[in-house]
C-alpha cells in the first residue's frame, strides 16, 4: 500500500499535533499529581516542592501545559526530554538491566524521553500556538 503524497502532507502535521497534545496532557498529569494531588497517587502525598521530585513536578506541569498548547514547543520538549533522561538514569538504571527498560520499569521514561526529543526537533505541528504565531509572522 502506498500513500498519496497529498495525504501525507495533509495529515503528517495533524498526527504530529495529536502526538504532542496527548503526550503533553499525560505528562501534565504527572505534574498535577505531584504538586496538587490530582489525580491522587499515594506515593506523592506530602511531597516537598523543594526536592528532586518536586522540581520534576514543576517541570512536568509547565512543560506539559506548554506542549498541550503548542507554545514554545521545542524548548519545552527539550527540557522535558532531559528530565526523562535524568529520571531514567537516576531511578531506573540503578535497578540494573540498563539496556532493558522493560525489566527495570523504565519504559515510560525512555518513551517520554524520545517522544519529547522528537518534538524538540519536529516542532508542534498543526493546531499549535507556535504554528499560529508563525503564520502571522
Amino acid at each position: 500500500m502506498t500513500l498519496d503524497r497529498t495525504f501525507v502532507d495533509t495529515w503528517m502535521p495533524r498526527a504530529l499535533a495529536l502526538l504532542r497534545i496527548v503526550a503533553g496532557f499525560v505528562f501534565l498529569q504527572h505534574g498535577t499529581a505531584k504538586l496538587f494531588g490530582v489525580p491522587h497517587f499515594a506515593a506523592y502525598d506530602g511531597l516537598a516542592l523543594v526536592s528532586l521530585p518536586g522540581l520534576a513536578g514543576v517541570i512536568e506541569l509547565v512543560a506539559g501545559a506548554l506542549l498541550v498548547l503548542g507554545l514554545f514547543t521545542r524548548p519545552a520538549a527539550f527540557i522535558a526530554s532531559g528530565e526523562m533522561a535524568v529520571a531514567y538514569f537516576m531511578a531506573h538504571a540503578p535497578r540494573g538491566h540498563v539496556l532493558t527498560p522493560f525489566i527495570n520499569q523504565g519504559e515510560t521514561a525512555v518513551l517520554y524521553c524520545f517522544i519529547f526529543l522528537f518534538l524538540a526537533v519536529a516542532g508542534g505541528g498543526a493546531w499549535s500556538v507556535d504554528a499560529a504565531r508563525g503564520a502571522r509572522a
